[in-house]
C-alpha cells in the first residue's frame, strides 16, 4: 500500500556538505582514473600498479554520484543512504592514512603538487567526518516535516533483490574488514598485487560500499534506493573501463580474478534492477501528486 508520509526534509548545511564532498571525490577520481601513472606528482601517495589507481579512481567517481544524488534528495530519509556510507569510508580512510603516514608525500623531496595534494588530503579526511557528525546531529534535531511518497509497512524491494543485496553487502563488508585488519593475508585473494596501504585503502572502500548495499535492502521508499542504485551502476561501468585499460595485470583465470568479475556483475545486476524500480517509484509519486 502506498501513502504520503511526513518525513524531515534535508537541511541546507547537509545538502551543501554533500555537494562539497561530491566535488572533492570527483577531483580525487580525476587524478586516479585519468592520470594513474602520475600519482607520484599529483596525488597524496604513489599508487602502484596503475590498475589499483584506476580501481580507486572508479570508486571515487562512483561515490561522487552517490553524494550528488544524496544532496539533491528531497528528504533526510533518502539522503542518509549517502551520508552514512560516506561517513564510514572517510573515518576508515583517516585511520588508514594515520597508520601509513610515512607513505604519504610529506617529505621535501617530493613534487610540490604532491605535497599540496597530501596536505589537502589530510585536511579533508580530518574535517569531513567531524562535519558529518555535527551536521547529522543538526539534521536529526530538525523538526520540519514534509510529505514524501512512501510505501509503508515493509521493505519495498523484491525478496530476490534484497537477498542479492544482502549477499553483496556480506562479501564486501567481510572482505573489506579483512583487508583493513590483515592486508597482507587478505591480499592473497585479490586478483592483482596490493601493498598494505593499497589493500587497506581498497578495504575502506569495500566497507563503505557494503554498508550502502546493506542499507538499501531495507528501504521502504522506492526513491531512497536511487542514490545507491546509481552508484552501483556507475561503479560497475567505470570498473569495466578500468579492466579494459589495465586488466592484463589480473591473474587470469585464477579464482580471485573470477570472483572479482562475478562480484562486479552481481553489483551491476542489483544496481540496474534497483534503479529501474526507483524510476517507477518516482513516476508513481509524480502521478499521486497530480
Amino acid at each position: 500500500m502506498s501513502a504520503s508520509t511526513e518525513v524531515t526534509p534535508l537541511i541546507p548545511p547537509m545538502r551543501w556538505l554533500l555537494y562539497v564532498a561530491a566535488f572533492l571525490v570527483f577531483l580525487a577520481g580525476l587524478v586516479l582514473f585519468v592520470f594513474p601513472l602520475q600519482t607520484n606528482e599529483f596525488f597524496a601517495w604513489t599508487v602502484n600498479p596503475p590498475m589499483t589507481a584506476v580501481f580507486l579512481g572508479a570508486a571515487y567517481w562512483a561515490s561522487a554520484g552517490l553524494e550528488m544524488t544524496g544532496a539533491r534528495s528531497e528528504s533526510w530519509h533518502s539522503a542518509r543512504l549517502a551520508v552514512w556510507p560516506v561517513f564510514i569510508f572517510t573515518t576508515l580512510t583517516l585511520g588508514v592514512t594515520l597508520v601509513h603516514i610515512d607513505r604519504f608525500h610529506l617529505s621535501p623531496g617530493t613534487a610540490p603538487t604532491a605535497q599540496i595534494a597530501t596536505w589537502a588530503w589530510l585536511a579533508i579526511y580530518a574535517l569531513v567526518p567531524v562535519a558529518m557528525l555535527v551536521i547529522s546531529r543538526m539534521q536529526l534535531r530538525s523538526q520540519h516535516p514534509a510529505p514524501v511518497f512512501r510505501t509503508a509497512g515493509r521493505p519495498v524491494l523484491p525478496p530476490v533483490l534484497r537477498l542479492l543485496l544482502a549477499g553483496i553487502a556480506g562479501v564486501l563488508l567481510l572482505y573489506g574488514v579483512a583487508l583493513l585488519a590483515v592486508p597482507v593475508l587478505a591480499a592473497a585473494w585479490w586478483p592483482w598485487p596490493l601493498s598494505e596501504l593499497t589493500g587497506r585503502a581498497i578495504g575502506a572502500w569495500l566497507v563503505g560500499l557494503g554498508w550502502a548495499a546493506a542499507q538499501g535492502q531495507f528501504s521502504r521508499d522506492l526513491r531512497t534506493v536511487r542514490p545507491v542504485a546509481l552508484t552501483s551502476v556507475a561503479f560497475v561501468i567505470l570498473q569495466a573501463i578500468a579492466l579494459l585499460r589495465y586488466g592484463g595485470v589480473l591473474t587470469w583465470p585464477s579464482a580471485p580474478a573470477i570472483g572479482f568479475v562475478t562480484v562486479l556483475l552481481a553489483i551491476g545486476v542489483a544496481g540496474g534492477w534497483a534503479l529501474s524500480l526507483s524510476r517507477s517509484g518516482v513516476t508513481r509519486a509524480g502521478t499521486v501528486g497530480l
